[in-house]
């Protein structure tokens, strides 16, 4: 297993996660085996969200004795009031809740604490304005969460709970069906209508200035709906020429800056198996390329961090110089020393091209790689500090 550190909170997790939404119904040897393969297989993140007392119960069972071994993260909000998944803003059932997560997973403390559903303005005003974001910092203070996120589907409200500093992690929605959604199309109404989204436009500009802003703040991501709730990986659903693969679906997900970890929603030790192959994936089987050869050429002369343009024969890490220079472009106010820090840290940098022009003879969007790593040394370079 490969781990990333999350944003600034030092704590390393695995790139790939457990989510397990899928597993809400699923019996108890089913939810052990599941999860014990997923710890076997070095994962130690996983999200539950689900408010349901039988899913907490279980899945607290399967962690018993193995929980110093895992990551948790869990909602603060979600509810199954009415027996059915729910989103309160009221504070004292946000409270009930959360403290009976603690109890159904046999634990005094969870990781990360994440503001559920944090997907419009009215949401970031409630949580504001009910307590449910003081009381999510008093928990972090009483040591019962070491972090606070959010979960957000929307980019918009995701980039002010990162520009107000509320948040450590932001659990968000990626994958390339999403980040071509266009401006003003619900990604989840794309989703429960069949995924078949019209009109495509490219990568969208306002999601991808999202996981720059977080790697520029050190927010960390970890990534939901990684597969598209499954309809990526069908032929049937899929809005692709093709089905994507689950190694696509999760290269494509962990190529996004900020992102630490990809999220996949597993119901057996099997799918849990079939996501871990990633590690041993070759360059070929990764390749997510011909999704955006698909769209005519709009992504011309733009890195979407493939690594097609590697290897570099001076060992240039391009993917990575690439995510620290749209940083370093993004807006005009200052460059965080962070991310200076990083691409000082690269084993090879810009200043190291030797303009051999073999990565740009590969790149498939025509990328000007060579002149892009001179802009890096001088943005980030030694000589800009």
């Amino acid at each position: 297993m490969e781990y990333r550190v999350i944003g600034k909170t030092g704590i390393p997790a695995s790139i790939i996660g457990l989510g397990t939404e899928h597993l809400d119904g699923a019996s108890g040897r089913d939810i052990d085996s599941t999860i014990h393969a997923a710890l076997d297989a070095g994962i130690n993140i996983i999200d539950v969200f689900m408010p349901g007392p039988d899913v907490r119960r279980k899945i607290g069972h399967a962690l018993k004795d193995r929980r110093d071994r895992v990551l948790l993260q869990g909602a603060i909000g979600s509810t199954d009031i009415g027996d059915q998944y729910d989103i309160s803003r009221d504070l004292a059932t946000c409270k009930r809740y959360f403290e009976d997560l603690l109890r159904y997973l046999q634990t005094d403390c969870i990781d990360f604490g994440m503001l559920f559903f944090m997907d419009s303005d009215q949401a970031l005003d409630d949580v504001s304005e009910n307590g449910i974001l003081a009381y999510a910092r008093q928990l972090k203070k009483e040591g019962k969460i070491r972090a606070i996120g959010a979960s957000s589907h929307n980019p918009d409200v995701a980039k002010k709970l990162v520009l107000r500093g509320w948040i450590d992690l932001l659990m968000f929605s990626i994958n390339p069906a999403f980040d071509m959604t266009p401006v003003g199309e619900n990604t989840l109404d794309a989703l429960e209508g069949g995924f078949h989204v019209p009109n495509r436009q490219g990568l969208r500009p306002e999601r991808h200035e999202l996981y720059q802003l977080c790697e520029k703040h050190e927010v960390g991501i970890t990534v939901m709906k990684t597969y598209g709730a499954g309809k990526l990986l069908s032929a049937e659903h899929t809005p692709f020429s093709a089905a994507m693969t689950t190694t696509q679906c999760i290269h494509y997900a962990l190529s996004r800056p900020a992102v630490a970890s990809a999220l996949v929603g597993c119901e057996s030790a099997a799918e849990v198996s079939d996501a871990v192959r990633y590690l041993d994936a070759s360059a070929e089987a990764k390749d997510y390329t011909w999704i955006f050869q698909e769209e005519h050429g709009r992504l011309d002369q733009a890195c979407v961090y493939c690594s097609h343009c590697q290897p570099c024969p001076v060992g240039i890490d391009i993917a990575s110089v690439h995510k620290y220079l749209d940083i370093a472009l993004l807006g005009t106010d200052r460059i965080p020393p962070s991310v200076r820090q990083h691409y000082l840290a690269l084993p090879a940098r810009g200043e190291d091209c030797i303009t051999c022009g073999q990565c740009e003879t590969r790149c498939p969007f025509a990328v000007p790689i060579m002149e892009n790593m001179r802009l890096a040394e001088t943005w980030l370079g030694r000589s800009a500090t």
